[in-house]
């Protein structure tokens, strides 16, 4: 596997990375022998960096991390602020604290590797006083680095001016390209390393879905299609489902020869080297070979990146719903 620098926190980490989301059950139920398998495979393929939050599952997938047994080198990263009472008004050093200390019990560590900022309302951001507490939990030894999760550019570009920030998980895929100019750059000129979550678009980009395909009733692209749970963007990036299907079949036209969708997606994204690690959630332990396959991959050609470009600002962006 290879890796990549983590920005200012120093870590070497994967260019694949594992998100956990799906071990909390918000992709449909994942029994305790699934998830262990997956995190098996992780060990397994040199993935070493995990990303969870408190809210998933409930503090379950954290708990299924700090369970298992991880290979040396594994960096894991939670996050908070949408959960232990905090959103979206409830904010306070005491109580994010309080949320910290329950993820490090969950997880079995003294003190976190990483933690990270989750969606909190914009309004939070712009008052600043969240950065400073995560700056002084930071002291206190809670935590060794602290960035943040963001849903859009203005938000990412809010974090990128804290000198505490020391990464920044974006919604970054061929279905959301603004990021490639508007934030990348300068997160690389502050030595943020940029960690990169929905990849496949929630699975829309692995080209396996059609109009017909119906989810569990417990997985988010189930209920949260529409932005009825949480930030539409974070189901499908955005795009309402079945546009989502037609723009993967014309997708399917432009991928290189013999190059899967799911590897040609994740190999766009790679190819932009301001990214870290992209953390892509798997349901089953063989999916983590196809995503890891996707680091062998040629890189794109230019010409063709450029193609993607434009049909992304001309058939993809007038879809995206819940901003950029």
């Amino acid at each position: 596997m290879k890796t990549r620098r983590l920005g200012k926190t120093g870590y070497a980490v994967s260019e694949i990375g594992l998100g956990c989301w799906q071990l909390g059950g918000d992709f449909g139920p994942v029994g305790e022998e699934t998830a262990n398998a997956i995190l098996d495979a992780a060990n397994a393929a040199g993935v070493t960096f995990w990303d969870t939050a408190d809210v998933y599952g409930g503090g379950l997938s954290e708990s299924r991390i700090g369970a298992h047994a991880k290979a040396e080198g594994v960096h894991v990263a939670t996050k908070l602020g949408r959960g232990s009472g905090l959103f979206p008004d409830n904010y306070s050093k005491d109580g994010i604290r309080a949320s910290l200390v329950g993820s490090a019990q969950r997880l079995g560590v003294q003190t976190l590797d990483l933690a990270q900022i989750h969606c909190v309302p914009t309004a939070v951001l712009r008052d600043g006083a969240i950065f400073r507490w995560m700056d002084e939990l930071r002291d206190e030894g809670l935590v060794r680095h602290w960035g943040a999760s963001v849903e859009t550019i203005e938000e990412g570009l809010l974090c990128l001016e804290q000198p505490g920030c020391a990464t920044l998980q974006i919604i970054f895929n061929l279905f959301r390209q603004d990021a490639a100019t508007a934030l990348l750059p300068k997160a690389a000129e502050r030595d943020v390393g940029i960690i990169v979550r929905l990849p496949l678009a929630s699975g829309l980009l692995s080209g396996k879905f059609d109009k017909t395909t119906r989810f569990d009733p417990s997985d988010h692209r189930n209920y949260n299609a529409d932005g009825k749970a949480f930030s539409v963007g974070e189901t499908f990036s955005g795009i309402p489902f079945e546009r989502g299907v037609e723009l993967a079949a014309e997708l399917k036209g432009l991928a290189p020869e013999a190059m899967p969708m799911s590897q040609f997606a994740l190999r766009w994204i790679l190819d932009h080297p301001q990214v870290s690690t992209v953390i892509a959630g798997v349901s089953k332990p063989e999916q983590l070979a196809d995503n890891v396959a996707a680091t062998e991959q040629k890189s794109l050609f230019p010409a063709l990146m450029g193609r993607l470009s434009e049909w992304y600002e001309k058939d993809v962006k007038p879809a995206i719903r819940g901003g950029v």
